[in-house]
C-alpha cells in the first residue's frame, strides 16, 4: 500500500515533540480497535514508528503492539469481541494477529524483563524504536534507530540478534531497498560471516522477503549487495557470482514506463534476473509467479543471438506469436533487457489495445467456427483457431467472411495433407 501524499520526515527536534506528531500521523481515531481497549501496557513498536517518522505511513499501516503477557488472550478476546479474526503466529512466544477491517494488528510478549530488554533484541536499530501511548505519548529509543534514520543507515542492534532469526540477514536489504538507505559497514560485515545461517529460516518467509525487496524504489542497489555477500547461493545457479545479473531497474527503459508499468514490470524482471526456476520453486514460490518468470526467461534465451544481441525481428511468424501470447501482460519485462533503441515501438503498439499482434484473438471463437464449418471439437478445432489467430495478428485477415474462407481453405488444406499422408503409407 503506497504511504499518505504530502508526509514529510520529522528526524529533529525535542523527543517529546516527536512522539506527539508521531501519535497524530498514527490518527488513533481510525483504528478499528480503540487504544483504550487494548491490552494494559501495550506499547506500538517496529515498523509503524519508524514509518511515521519517515513520513510513508499507509492509510492502514500494520501495528505492532508489545503487551506485558497474554498476547494470545487478548488478541482472541479482541477478535472475538470486535467481530475479527485472529491468526497465532507462535504459540511457544506468545505472539498473535488480529486482522480487523482491513488492518493488521500484531501483539507479541514482551521479551525480556523490561521493554528497553525487549527492545534490544530487535534486528535493526531502526526498528527498535517504541511508542508509549497510555497518557503522554512517549517515544523510546535505547539503540540509536533515530540517529541511523537522520543518517540513512540500517545498522544491527546486535550480530547475536542476525543469528537468533537468519530472516534477519535477508531482511537488512529489504529495508535498504524500501527505505532507499545504506548498510552500515559493520552490519555489512555481520551479513556476510553470517550468510550461511540463511536457508535455515524457512522458505515462504524468505519468499516473503524477496517479493517485497523486488517491488521497491531502491532494489536494483540491494541485489547488488545481496550478489556480492552471495546472500541467496544456496539457491542461485552453482558459479553464479556478482555482475552476471543485468540491474534492470537502472536502464533509461524506465523512463519510457509509466509507473504502473513499472509496477508491474520491474519486480517480474529482476526476480527472474536473480533467481533460476529451481532456486524459485524450493522458496515456494507461487505457481502464477514460476510461471511468469519461467516465460519470461524462455523469451530473454529466445530473443537473444547467439551473441547476446537481443533480435526479436528474427523470430518467425509462429514464434513471434507466441511471444505475444505468453507476454501480453509482462511484455514490458522483456523490453526492459533491449537496449533502447528497440524498444520505444514495442512499447507503444503494446498499450495499443487494438493491436492485433501484440493483443492476439482469433477472429471467430470455436462455437461460431463449430456452427459455420460443422466441425467438431478437438485438436483440428483447436490449430484451426491458432491459425486464423496468426493470420488476424498479421493483417491477412480482419473480417468475418475473410475468416471463414481462410478457415475453409486451411481445412481442404489438412484434408489433401491427410489423404497424401495415407497414400504414402
Amino acid at each position: 500500500m503506497p504511504p499518505r501524499s504530502g508526509s514529510a520526515s520529522i528526524l529533529t527536534g525535542d523527543r517529546g515533540r516527536l512522539a506527539e506528531l508521531i501519535w497524530e500521523r498514527l490518527k488513533p481515531e481510525s483504528w478499528p480497535v480503540r487504544p483504550t481497549e487494548l491490552p494494559r501496557g501495550s506499547v506500538l513498536v517496529g515498523g509503524a514508528v519508524r514509518d511515521a517518522l519517515l513520513g510513508r505511513l499507509c492509510d492502514a499501516p500494520d501495528l505492532d503492539l508489545v503487551v506485558p503477557d497474554h498476547a494470545l488472550k487478548n488478541a482472541r478476546q479482541l477478535a472475538q469481541k470486535l467481530g475479527g479474526a485472529c491468526v497465532v503466529l507462535d504459540e511457544q512466544r506468545d505472539m498473535a494477529r488480529l486482522v480487523l477491517g482491513g488492518w493488521t494488528i500484531d501483539l507479541a510478549r514482551r521479551e525480556g524483563a523490561t521493554l528497553e530488554d525487549d527492545l534490544n533484541r530487535r534486528d535493526y536499530r531502526l526498528n527498535a524504536m517504541a511508542l508509549s501511548f497510555e497518557g503522554t505519548p512517549r517515544l523510546l529509543d535505547p539503540t540509536g534507530g533515530l540517529k541511523d534514520l537522520r543518517e540513512g543507515t540500517v545498522a544491527a542492534v546486535k550480530e547475536a540478534n542476525l543469528q537468533d532469526d537468519p530472516l534477519r540477514l535477508l531482511r537488512g536489504l529489504r529495508l535498504i531497498a524500501e527505505l532507499d538507505m545504506h548498510l552500515d559497514a559493520q552490519t555489512l560485515k555481520m551479513l556476510h560471516r553470517n550468510r550461511s545461517l540463511l536457508p535455515h529460516a524457512a522458505p515462504e518467509r524468505i519468499q516473503a522477503e524477496l517479493v517485497r525487496l523486488v517491488a521497491a524504489p531502491a532494489a536494483d542497489r540491494a541485489i547488488a549487495t545481496i550478489l556480492e555477500l552471495e546472500l541467496l547461493a544456496p539457491w542461485m545457479k552453482q558459479g553464479a557470482k556478482a555482475g552476471d545479473q543485468r540491474l534492470i531497474g537502472t536502464t533509461k527503459t524506465c523512463e519510457l514506463l509509466t509507473d504502473s508499468e513499472r509496477r508491474q514490470a520491474l519486480p517480474l524482471a529482476r526476480l527472474t534476473e536473480l533467481l533460476p526456476d529451481a532456486g524459485l520453486k524450493e522458496l515456494r514460490f507461487s505457481r502464477r509467479q514460476l510461471q511468469r518468470c519461467e516465460r519470461l526467461r524462455y523469451w530473454i534465451e529466445h530473443s537473444t543471438s547467439s551473441e547476446g544481441r537481443p533480435c526479436p525481428a528474427e523470430l518467425t511468424e509462429q514464434e513471434r506469436l507466441r511471444l505475444q501470447m505468453d507476454l501480453e501482460q509482462d511484455l514490458p519485462a522483456l523490453i526492459l533487457t533491449w537496449p533502447i533503441a528497440l524498444q520505444q515501438q514495442w512499447l507503444e503498439r503494446w498499450r495499443d489495445l487494438q493491436d492485433p499482434l501484440f493483443h492476439p484473438r482469433p477472429p471467430l471463437d470455436g462455437k461460431s467456427l463449430q456452427a459455420a464449418l460443422q466441425i467438431s471439437p478437438g485438436p483440428t478445432l483447436g490449430a484451426l483457431i491458432q491459425h486464423l489467430t496468426l493470420e488476424r495478428a498479421y493483417g491477412r485477415i480482419s473480417t468475418r467472411d475473410q475468416a471463414l474462407n481462410s478457415a475453409r481453405f486451411w481445412l481442404f488444406h489438412q484434408e489433401v495433407q491427410t489423404d497424401l499422408d495415407r497414400s504414402c503409407d
